[in-house]
């Protein structure tokens, strides 16, 4: 029989001593087959990804049946395979149910009108996202889901919600500047953007400017503007804009030459609402409540005042992730943290490489195009490569600590430890990130 013979093989006996770890291999199969949708030159049938999910389901529950060494190392090829090709379905439904009109040539001076959804901050302009606009000469069949303008100059204050009308010049989303650049057609596809342009005159506020959370994005956009400009107009200059950009998400404020500089030092990364920011979000409020209720002894006795903290914390970072935007880094860190405090909530504990596996799963399966862009893949790269590194050095303690006569570390020695831990966070960090990032953005950093 094949499968007997099968298991004699090693690379079957590697697999199967692996087994504790085969659900880390889930979000790579799942990623694969994403991969392999948006590496083809045409558009597959819609079915087609559905049709290799079926075929292989049956197959696995029918090698489940007899169990054996070779047994299992066939049914995680075809789970694999299967997630390999969920991911090839994931990809082709998420494609098709974001499908909207798209500019095809440029328009305009033309008058455009649509309710605003988004305002962004620019030294010296602004940036708004209008939703379906109206655009004068084009049929409203024809017209985009959502266009984006550049309000040049003098302009009214301008707030999500209200509706606008200016007159405008639009274009067609633009393609790679070169062959294996950033791909900004794609990156637009997905948002619904279907043209992009900029002011000519003075906007004009036409309706809206209800203040009430009349829509959850269109709130939580208010909230953001609004947090954005009260730091701006409390904290001058460039630190402003910076402080803005750790509260919000909001980076148009700061200023190109500072921008430029924290990337060539390698600092712009602590921009990015992720791990670091939302970790210190949910800490705060969990030791801090859970600080608070332990002054009573009745409330300590009594209640489980650590649940509490967590459910409090968890509900607080996850409002710290909407206000943020809830970017690619933001979704994954708040998933890592929201399982690790849901542990806590259900007397577990949490498993950081799992949570990785998790995290990027549920990320790929809401957003597969995600795959594809620097930040998916920088934020996903440094965190797995920092939690291998530690693991392993964790195991190697755990040996040395085992032995006998072993003494426990002195005070000196603790912070030596600790300065070599965040240096070697750093060294991990930005050699697991350095590839994605030269290929990305192919900066120059020596000049």
């Amino acid at each position: 029989m094949f499968i007997p013979r099968l298991a004699r093989f090693r690379p079957v006996d590697l697999l199967l001593a692996e087994r504790d770890r085969w659900v880390l291999w889930l979000p790579v199969m799942f990623a694969s087959g994403i991969g392999i949708y948006f590496g083809l030159s045409f558009e597959p049938p819609l079915w087609l990804g559905l049709a290799g999910v079926a075929a292989i389901l049956p197959a696995a529950f029918v090698v489940r049946k007899p169990g054996g060494q070779g047994g299992g190392a066939l049914l995680a090829v075809l789970v694999m395979a299967g997630m390999m090709m969920a991911g090839f379905t994931a990809a082709q439904w998420r494609t098709a149910a974001v499908a909207a009109p798209v500019l095809i040539e440029r328009i305009g001076p033309t008058t455009v009108s649509g309710r605003v959804i988004e305002v962004e901050t620019f030294p010296g302009s602004r940036r708004v996202t209008l939703e379906r606009p109206r655009i004068s000469g084009l049929r409203p069949d024809r017209g985009p889901q959502k266009a984006r303008l550049k309000l040049r100059g003098k302009q009214p204050a301008v707030s999500p919600g209200q509706w606008l009308r200016v007159r405008a010049i639009l274009t067609p989303p633009s393609p790679p500047a070169q062959p294996g650049g950033f791909d900004f057609q794609r990156h637009s596809y997905f948002r619904q953007l279907g043209a992009y342009g900029f002011s000519i005159g003075t906007a004009e506020i036409i309706g809206g400017g209800k203040q009430g959370l009349d829509f959850p994005a269109l709130g939580l956009a208010r909230v953001r503007q609004a947090v954005t400009a009260r730091v701006l107009a409390a904290v001058d200059g460039p630190s402003g804009a910076v402080a803005a950009a750790l509260m919000t998400g909001e980076r148009g404020s700061i200023p190109s030459a500072l921008m430029d500089s924290m990337r060539d030092s390698g600092l712009a990364h602590l921009l990015a609402i992720s791990g670091l920011h939302i970790g210190l979000m949910a800490a705060i409020l969990f030791v801090g409540l859970r600080g608070l209720m332990a002054l009573s002894a009745p409330l300590a006795l009594h209640f489980p005042i650590k649940k509490w903290a967590a459910a409090a914390a968890i509900a607080g970072a996850f409002a710290y992730a909407l206000i943020a935007g809830a970017t690619v880094p933001t979704q994954r860190a708040f998933l890592m943290v929201g399982l690790v405090l849901l542990a806590v909530l259900v007397d577990r504990k949490g498993l950081s490489v799992r949570l990785v596996a998790w995290a990027a799963l549920v990320i790929l399966v809401l957003r597969p195009e995600s795959l594809l862009g620097a930040s998916f893949q920088m934020s996903f790269a440094a965190v797995i490569a920092m939690i291998a590194a530690y693991e392993w050095i964790s195991e190697r303690r755990r040996a040395r600590t085992g032995q006998a006569g072993r003494q426990p570390p002195s005070s000196a020695r603790k912070a030596g430890y600790y300065l070599a831990g965040v240096a070697l966070t750093t060294v991990i960090a930005g050699a697991a990130t350095a590839p994605f990032a030269i290929y990305h953005f192919k900066r120059r950093v020596f000049r």
